[in-house]
């Protein structure tokens, strides 16, 4: 497999004595530091509020008919 210029660069740099980035990574480094929380009620309710609200009145918008009758 062929090996990238930055790799290269980086061979290079090491032969020379000088400092090799890869040295500096740590599992601490690649660790995912994202946290990741759950809704709360209050969220999972709103979401379903605004998807029921949404599914009701999107309908009628599109299919909405007037009819006008006049009684003389």
């Amino acid at each position: 497999m062929a090996k990238s210029k930055a790799k290269k660069l980086r061979e290079k740099l090491a032969r020379e004595g000088k400092r090799n980035p890869e040295n500096g990574r740590g599992t601490y480094a690649l660790a995912n530091l994202t946290t990741k929380m759950t809704k709360t009620k209050k969220e999972k309710l709103n979401k379903i509020y605004k998807k029921e609200r949404q599914s009701r009145y999107g309908m009628d918008r599109e299919n909405v008919v007037l009819l006008f009758c006049s009684l003389r």
